[in-house]
C-alpha cells in the first residue's frame, strides 16, 4: 500500500467534477486502469482510488468530459502518480527544475522546443488536478500558470543569447545567466503581467531592448529582432509534443509599423507623444518578466507620467467605455445570456470587472500610488480601502471574478483551446456544469447569472450614467434655426430671456471660447448641458446663472477635462453652480486651474479637513512622483491649490466653521513650508553643501501664526539659524559663508512660496516683522535674535512674538527659538508704557489704512485689530506672572485671560462672539468678493452666505448686528487701555 502524506495532493482533494453516473459504472476509466496491467504504478493507483474516492472521482470526471487532460493523464499513468503522491507546491517546482535541466547552451534547438512543451505538459495536469479538486484557490492557480510562463520566457532568452552569435555582440555578456545581461526584456502585459494567466492563455508581451546593450558596430534591432523571432518559434511553433505558449505581440507601440522587438528610446518617444488612454489601462498591468528586467523596470518608471496623471483623469472614462461598446458591437456581447454566453466580453463578464477596476486605476492611480496593483483582486481591495468604492462593490465583483476565471479555465481545460464562449447548445451546457461541480445546467445558471448581473450593475453604474429627464432632453439648440421647442422649455423652466439664453447656449455649442475648441469638449458640453440648465433653472436669477456659467467658460483652462469630469460626475454640476453663484473669486480659481475639482471628487472629501500628517504623507507621496526642482514646485502648487478648493467649497457648504477653515489653511501652509524648506535645503546644498553644526527655523507669525489664515492670507515669516562658528564656510563646490548661505536659503525659499509658474503661485510672502525689519538681513542668528528682542525691539515687534509659533525646524533647535520667545514674552513690563505703545500703534494704523469702513473687518474700529491688540496687550503685561496666558490664538488668549482673572467675564462674552462672528464673516469675504467690495452690493448668494455666518435671519439684520457689535468691542477696547 502506497503511503500518502497528508500534505499530498491526493489527500488534499475535497472536491471533483460531476458526472453521469458513479465511478463504478464508467468504462472509459476501468478500461484504463484494466489496460495498465499489473505493474507496480498500476497497483499503486488502483489503491490510491480505492482509498481516496474524492481522487477517483476527479479522475473520472476529466476522463469524461476534458479530452485534453485524459490524454495527459494515459500517456503516461507515472506522472499521474507522481503528481498524486507529492505535495503540489514541490511537484510544481520540481517541473520547472527538471526539465530546466535539459535546456543547455550547446542543446539543440528540437531538444529545448521538447523540454519547454513537456514541462508545460506537466504543468497543465498538475494544475488541473489542484483546481479541479479543490486544492488551490483560483488565484493560487492563476499564479501558478503565471509562474509556468515566466520560467518558460526565462529560460529561452537565457538559450538564445547563450549562441555564440549573440553572446559575442552584447558589451556585458553573462554566461550564468545570459538573458538578464541581454539588454533584451519581454514586458508581459494583460493577464500575465497582472500575475492572472488563465489556463490555455496567449501570453501578450512587448518586446524591448536597450540599443546601448550591444558592442559598437553592431546594430540592435538587426540582433534583437532576430532574438525576438526565435523566442517566438521556440515557444509558439506546433511541434508532434505541441506547443508551450501562443504569443501575441500585438500590445507592442504601434504594431503595424514597428518590427517585433523595439528599442526602449522608440517605445518611450511613441507613449509620450502618440499614446492613448486604451494602452495608459494596458500598461498598467505591464511587468518586466523575463530577460533584462532591470532594462523593463527602468523603462516602465520613465513612462510611468504617461499612464499616472498628476489629476483625476475622467477623460479616461469615455475612451475605455467606448472600447467595450465596440467590443460589444463587433462581437455581438451586449446581452446577459447563458448557452453561448462570452464569459470574459460578454456583457458582465471578465472585461467588465478589469475595467471597472483598470478605469478607476487610470482616474485616481496618479494621486493615489496605492491603487497601482496589477491584479484586480488586489486593486479592487484598495479601491475599496480608499473609499472609492463600497465594500458590498468590492465583495460581489471579487467573488464574480473568482467564479467567472474558475469556469474560463474549466472552459480552457476541456481542449486546451483559447476559448471564453459557454456551449451553446442545452445538453453540452448541462455536461459542462457537472464538469464545474453543479447538479445540473438550472444550477449552473442560477449562480452564474448573479455574478452576471451583479458585474453588469456595477459596471453601469460607474460608466452608463441614465439619462436626464424626458423633459430635460426636449432642449435642442440648433445651430442653424431657432428651435421653438426649446425657446418655450426655457421660458417655463423661468428664463426670463429666452432667446439671449439660447443664443448664449449656440457660442458654446459653436466653440466660441478656447475651452471648447476641441470636438471632445464640445461633445462633452453636450451631455451634460440638459442637467446645467436644469440647474440654472433653479438659481433665483436663472438668466444670471448662465450668463455666470458664460463668463466661468470664457476663462476655463482645458475644458474637456473639467467636462468629462462633470459629465461622468453630474452631481458636482450642483456644486459647480453653488461655486458660480455665491464665490465668483473662487470661480475664477477653478476656471483658471480646473483640476482642483479632483479634491472633491476624492473620497475623503466628505470626511473631516485631512489632519496634518495626513496632508505630509499625500504631498511627500506626490513630490516622489516629480522628476524635478521644477516639478517638485508644479506639484506642490497643485497640491495646495486642490486643498484651498477644498477648504472654499466646505467653507460654501457650511460643513466647517470659521475656526476649523483657519487651522485648515494654516494646517496646508505648515505643510507647504515644511515640505519646500525641505527641498531648498536640498537644492543649496547640492550647489553650496553645507555647514557644520547647521540649524534652520522658521517661524510663523500674524495670521499663519495664530493659525487664522484666510483664502488670500499672506504669510508673516521668520528665519532664524545657527553654525559651527569655527568652521563657518559650507563643503560645497561653490563655498558659501554663514550669513551668506542662510539668506540664500531663505531668497530660495521665498521664492518657492511666491514665483509663479504653470500652476501658478502659493502666497505672498512678508519678511517685515523680522528684526529690525526691511533694513536687518533675510535671515538672522539666533544669538543676534536674542540680544536684538532683550535690547533693541520695539513693543509692537513683541505684540507680533505673541503669536510666533515654530513651524520647520529641527527639535532641539525648535525648543532653543522657543525658549527665547518664552524668555522674551514673560518679561516684567510697565502696563501703562505698554498701554501707550499699543495706542500709538492702533493709532497709526488707522491713520494709514482707516477705521470707518464697517466691512473692513480688519481695520474697522472695534474689529478684528482691536481685539487681536487687546489680546496682545494682556499677554504682555501679564505673562510675567502667569505665563499660561501665552498663545498665539486671539480667542483662546482672550478665553485665557478671562480664567486668569485679567479680563472681565463680561467683556469675555462680548469679545469671543465678536471674533468668530468676524472670522466667519472674512472667510465668506475673502472666498467670495475682490477686495474693497461693498457686501451690499453682492449677490444674493454671497449675502445668504454672509448672515448664515453670522447666524442670523437675512443681510437686513446683519447689517446693524454688525454695526452693533464693533461699537462694543471698541468701548471695551478703550475701557482697557485707555484713549
Amino acid at each position: 500500500m502506497t503511503s500518502v502524506r497528508a500534505s499530498t495532493l491526493a489527500h488534499r482533494v475535497d472536491r471533483a467534477p460531476l458526472v453521469p453516473g458513479s465511478f463504478c459504472s464508467d468504462g472509459r476509466l476501468k478500461t484504463w486502469l484494466a489496460s495498465l496491467g499489473s505493474d507496480e504504478c498500476a497497483r499503486q493507483l488502483k489503491q490510491l482510488f480505492d482509498t481516496h474516492p474524492a481522487v477517483a472521482q476527479l479522475i473520472n470526471g476529466i476522463a469524461q468530459a476534458s479530452p485534453f487532460l485524459w490524454d495527459l493523464v494515459r500517456v503516461s499513468p507515472q506522472r499521474l502518480l507522481s503528481f498524486l503522491i507529492t505535495e503540489p507546491e514541490q511537484a510544481f517546482e520540481w517541473i520547472l527544475l527538471a526539465h530546466a535541466d535539459a535546456i543547455t547552451p550547446d542543446a539543440a534547438e528540437p531538444e529545448v522546443m521538447r523540454a519547454l512543451r513537456l514541462m508545460r505538459a506537466d504543468a497543465a495536469l498538475l494544475i488541473a488536478l489542484a483546481d479541479l479538486g479543490g486544492v488551490w484557490t483560483i488565484p493560487q492557480v492563476l499564479e501558478f500558470q503565471t509562474k509556468l510562463a515566466d520560467t518558460a520566457i526565462n529560460l529561452a532568452l537565457d538559450y538564445i543569447f547563450a549562441e555564440p552569435q549573440q553572446h559575442s555582440k552584447l558589451y556585458s555578456p553573462s554566461k550564468a545567466h545570459p538573458g538578464q545581461t541581454s539588454g533584451f526584456v519581454a514586458l508581459a502585459m494583460g493577464k500575465m503581467g497582472a500575475g492572472e494567466l488563465n489556463y490555455s492563455s496567449d501570453i501578450d508581451l512587448v518586446l524591448l531592448y536597450d540599443a546601448a546593450a550591444v558592442i559598437p558596430g553592431v546594430e540592435p534591432a538587426w540582433l534583437f529582432v532576430r532574438a525576438a523571432r526565435k523566442l517566438v518559434k521556440l515557444l509558439q511553433l506546433r511541434t508532434p509534443d505541441g506547443y508551450a505558449f501562443r504569443v501575441d505581440l500585438r500590445l507592442r507601440p504601434d504594431p503595424s509599423a514597428t518590427q517585433i522587438a523595439i528599442s526602449t528610446a522608440a517605445a518611450l518617444d511613441y507613449y509620450e507623444n502618440r499614446g492613448q488612454n486604451w494602452e495608459r489601462a494596458a500598461l498598467i498591468k505591464a511587468r518586466p518578466c523575463a530577460g533584462a528586467v532591470a532594462v523593463g523596470e527602468k523603462f516602465l518608471a520613465e513612462i510611468s507620467p504617461f499612464v499616472w496623471r498628476k489629476y483625476l483623469d475622467f477623460a479616461a472614462v469615455a475612451d475605455v467605455h467606448a472600447m467595450k461598446r465596440q467590443i460589444h458591437a463587433y462581437r455581438g456581447h451586449d446581452t446577459i445570456a447563458v448557452e453561448g454566453h462570452n464569459l470574459k466580453l460578454g456583457r458582465g463578464g471578465i472585461r467588465e470587472i478589469e475595467f471597472f477596476v483598470q478605469t478607476q486605476q487610470l482616474i485616481a492611480g496618479g494621486r493615489h500610488p496605492e491603487l497601482r496593483s496589477k491584479a484586480t483582486l488586489p486593486a479592487l481591495d484598495a479601491l475599496e480601502r480608499g473609499g472609492w468604492i463600497d465594500a458590498q462593490a468590492r465583495n460581489q465583483l471579487s467573488t464574480a471574478y473568482c467564479f467567472l476565471r474558475k469556469t474560463e479555465n474549466r472552459l480552457q481545460m476541456i481542449a486546451d483551446e483559447q476559448t471564453h464562449v459557454l456551449p451553446s447548445r442545452p445538453e453540452e451546457l448541462e455536461h459542462f456544469a457537472r464538469f464545474c461541480g453543479f447538479a445540473d445546467r438550472a444550477a449552473f445558471a442560477d449562480v452564474l447569472l448573479t455574478h452576471l448581473r451583479d458585474v453588469q450593475a456595477h459596471y453601469a453604474n460607474l460608466f452608463e450614467h441614465p439619462a436626464p429627464g424626458r423633459e430635460l432632453f426636449r432642449l435642442s439648440f440648433s445651430m442653424d434655426t431657432e428651435n421653438r421647442e426649446t425657446l418655450d422649455q426655457l421660458a417655463s423652466m423661468g428664463f426670463r430671456q429666452p432667446p439671449e439664453i439660447y443664443a448664449l447656449a449656440r457660442r458654446w455649442q459653436g466653440g466660441a471660447y478656447p475651452s471648447l475648441r476641441s470636438p471632445f469638449a464640445r461633445e462633452q458640453l453636450g451631455h451634460v448641458l440638459p442637467i446645467l440648465f436644469d440647474h440654472f433653472a433653479r438659481a433665483a436669477n436663472p438668466d444670471d446663472a448662465a450668463i455666470l456659467f458664460d463668463r466661468f467658460l470664457s476663462g476655463l483652462h482645458g475644458g474637456a477635462r473639467l467636462l468629462s469630469l462633470l459629465r461622468q460626475n453630474p452631481d458636482l454640476i450642483a456644486l459647480l453652480a453653488l461655486v458660480l453663484g455665491s464665490a465668483p473669486r473662487l470661480a475664477d480659481s477653478l476656471a483658471q486651474f480646473p483640476e482642483v475639482m479632483d479634491a472633491v471628487i476624492d473620497p475623503s472629501f466628505f470626511g473631516p479637513l485631512p489632519e496634518e500628517e495626513e496632508l505630509a504623507t499625500a504631498l511627500a507621496r506626490s513630490l516622489q512622483q516629480a522628476a524635478s526642482y521644477e516639478e517638485q514646485l508644479d506639484r506642490v502648487r497643485i497640491f495646495a491649490q486642490e486643498q484651498m478648493f477644498l477648504i472654499g467649497v466646505r467653507i460654501l457648504s457650511g460643513t466647517v466653521s470659521a475656526d476649523q477653515a483657519g487651522e485648515g489653511f494654516a494646517r496646508l501652509a505648515d505643510v507647504l513650508i515644511r515640505a519646500l524648506s525641505g527641498l531648498v535645503e536640498m537644492k543649496i546644498a547640492a550647489t553650496h553643501g553645507r555647514i557644520a553644526g547647521q540649524h534652520i527655523a522658521v517661524l510663523a507669525l500674524g495670521k499663519l501664526g495664530a493659525r487664522e489664515m484666510t483664502s488670500t492670507s499672506d504669510l508673516d515669516l521668520m528665519v532664524i539659524y545657527d553654525f559651527d562658528p569655527s568652521q563657518p564656510e559650507s563643503d560645497g563646490v561653490r563655498p558659501l559663508y554663514g550669513a551668506q548661505y542662510f539668506s540664500r536659503f531663505t531668497q530660495r525659499l521665498i521664492g518657492a512660496l511666491t514665483a509663479r509658474t504653470n500652476y501658478g503661485a502659493l502666497y505672498q510672502v512678508d519678511m517685515r516683522l523680522r528684526p529690525s525689519g526691511r533694513a536687518g538681513p533675510l535671515a538672522t542668528h539666533i544669538e543676534g535674535f536674542a540680544s536684538y528682542q532683550e535690547t533693541e525691539a520695539w513693543t509692537w515687534e513683541h505684540m507680533a512674538l505673541t503669536r510666533a509659533r515654530v513651524i520647520s525646524a529641527s527639535p532641539g533647535f525648535a525648543e532653543w527659538v522657543e525658549k527665547i520667545l518664552r524668555t522674551v514674552l514673560c518679561r516684567r513690563r510697565d502696563a501703562k508704557a505698554v498701554a501707550a505703545d499699543v495706542l500709538e500703534m492702533r493709532r497709526a494704523i488707522a491713520a494709514e489704512k482707516g477705521e470707518k469702513e464697517q466691512w473692513d473687518m480688519k481695520y474697522v474700529a472695534g474689529g478684528l485689530i482691536d481685539i487681536e491688540f487687546l489680546a496682545q496687550y494682556l499677554q504682555l503685561v501679564h505673562a510675567w506672572r502667569m505665563p499660561e496666558l501665552l498663545d498665539p490664538s486671539t480667542a483662546r488668549a482672550i478665553e485665557k485671560a478671562c480664567q486668569a482673572g485679567v479680563l472681565a467675564a463680561e467683556d469675555a462674552e462680548v469679545l469671543l462672539p465678536a471674533i468668530r462672528l468676524y472670522l466667519n464673516l472674512t472667510q465668506i469675504l475673502r472666498l467670495c468678493l475682490p477686495t474693497k467690495v461693498d457686501p451690499s452690493k453682492a449677490a444674493p448668494g454671497v449675502l445668504a452666505l454672509l448672515a448664515r455666518a453670522a447666524d442670523v435671519p437675512d443681510f437686513g439684520t446683519l447689517d446693524p448686528f454688525l454695526a452693533e457689535t464693533q461699537t462694543r468691542v471698541r468701548a471695551i477696547f478703550s475701557r482697557t487701555l485707555g484713549t
